[in-house]
């Protein structure tokens, strides 16, 4: 077997990896850098993986020894020239040099590794053990010591990461609402220069938006009688600070990318492109269709507004699990936007509200979810559609009090984009999560 062949048999069952389905025509090796010679040794690939007319760019660190120790065994790839090969993130040994790379400025090779100025941190972390998170479907991220995290974009594509350029812009303006970048790795790919890693400032102690969610949740469903707001988990305080900082996230947004308006036209081909994905949901899932004209009003009203809409960068991914409460407040993670859009989509300006549909949406599912399957589903139902509006309301009037786009006087775009994203999800769990269809479909007839 060849080492192209080697690869390609272990990169199918990665859980990032992205052509699951799809049958692997080709493995070719772009660039190969020898980051560490030796024993453990470190080297970093590009590779391409062809699926027939199209193919996506992955990268590999493959560290290689002689015997491997029991611990890195669950990621060994094969065997190459005689050394044993694996998945050289998980060896604490290789990555504390690729820390280090990043305090020295240094350059290997192609690679680039490069340190924010005056990213004090590094006094601290530099040489620590490095230990690889669990749960993540597209990326690998390592956290160091308990300050740094390190994520590594396994798909890789040419041009600006949406993450770094945004998460560099919100620190220099002192954004306390995101986790500053300390630095990062570069290559060139097709001419442009292409972000590879970054490394950040790690929330530790900090717990996510869907656990908090999913808890308040929980406590509703177990206490019998209760409304959303008598349970001791009541969310809606945390939703209402959760909207405020949205607001203050978005303002930091326009003030370092800029503003503009989508004219009416613009946002009659807006109301087009939501009615052709309707059609396309349709076709796949023959019951939305019972819901078609609803949802294709709230898309006519939209197409008839007359009034500019106000633009700007956004996250373009926002839901429960993008958030981190930390003891000083919440903070906003991951700004590469929806990761199966083309680059420029990411990058491009949309109404702010397409944010807040998002939260909201993802707000549906975390009290939907636990219905699934639950033999008293339809006797908790009704517990679900008041925790959902209780949060709604107050992330909703966190948002507009700290001066964002209220979402009440903009009632007519934002019904149209939470229809919009509902008839994308019904899309994806179609695809991908098909007892999890219910979620969309059920909320999609009650919006």
């Amino acid at each position: 077997m060849t080492f192209e062949d080697t690869l390609a048999t272990w990169l199918v069952k990665q859980r990032w990896f992205a052509g699951k389905g799809r049958t692997v025509h080709d493995l070719a090796i772009l660039a190969d850098t020898e980051i560490i010679p030796g024993d453990p040794g470190l080297r970093h690939l590009l590779v391409t993986v062809s699926h027939g007319a199209t193919s996506d760019c992955y990268q590999l660190y493959i560290g290689s020894r002689a015997r491997l120790p029991a611990r890195l065994r669950h990621v060994r790839i094969g065997t190459h020239e005689g050394m044993q090969i694996y998945d050289g993130l998980h060896d604490a040994a290789l990555t504390r040099i690729l820390l280090d790379s990043i305090v020295a400025d240094r350059s290997v090779g192609t690679l680039r590794f490069c340190r924010v100025p005056g990213a004090e941190i590094f006094g601290d972390e530099a040489g620590l053990d490095s230990l690889v998170l669990t749960g993540e479907q597209s990326n690998t991220s390592l956290v160091f010591g308990e300050s740094a995290i390190f994520k590594v974009f396994r798909r890789v594509t040419a041009g600006p990461n949406p993450d770094l350029e945004v998460s560099l812009a919100l620190a220099e303006l002192g954004s306390s609402h995101i986790a500053e970048p300390y630095g990062w790795i570069e290559t060139r790919m097709d001419g442009a220069t292409t972000v590879l890693a970054i490394l950040s400032r790690y929330l530790r102690a900090a717990s996510d938006g869907w656990s908090l969610a999913a808890t308040s949740v929980r406590d509703l469903y177990a206490t019998e009688g209760a409304r959303a707001g008598e349970v001791g988990g009541d969310f809606a305080g945390e939703a209402e600070r959760l909207g405020a900082a949205t607001a203050q996230i978005h303002r930091d947004l326009a003030d370092a990318f800029g503003r503009s308006e989508l004219a009416p036209e613009a946002t009659r081909e807006l109301a087009e492109q939501m009615f052709r994905r309707l059609d396309i949901a349709i076709a796949a899932v023959p019951e939305l269709a019972a819901c078609a004209d609803k949802i294709g009003d709230a898309f006519s009203n939209l197409a008839k507004l007359i009034d500019p809409v106000p633009a700007q960068r956004v996250h373009g991914d926002y839901h429960l699990g993008q958030v981190m409460r930390t003891q000083t407040g919440w903070v906003v993670l991951d700004f590469e936007g929806e990761p199966a859009s083309p680059l420029a989509q990411r990058r491009a300006r949309s109404s702010p509200l397409r944010d807040v549909a998002g939260m909201l949406r993802s707000f549906e599912y975390a009290a939907r979810h636990q219905l699934l399957g639950r033999p008293d589903a339809a006797v908790l139902a009704p517990k679900a559609t008041e925790w959902v509006r209780r949060n709604s309301d107050a992330f909703c009037a966190g948002y507009a009090a700290a001066g964002g786009l209220d979402p009440a006087q903009n009632w007519v775009l934002l019904r149209a984009m939470l229809l919009d994203k509902a008839v994308y999800e019904v899309i994806y769990e179609a695809r991908n999560r098909p007892t999890w269809l219910s979620i969309p479909l059920e909320s999609i007839a009650e919006l």
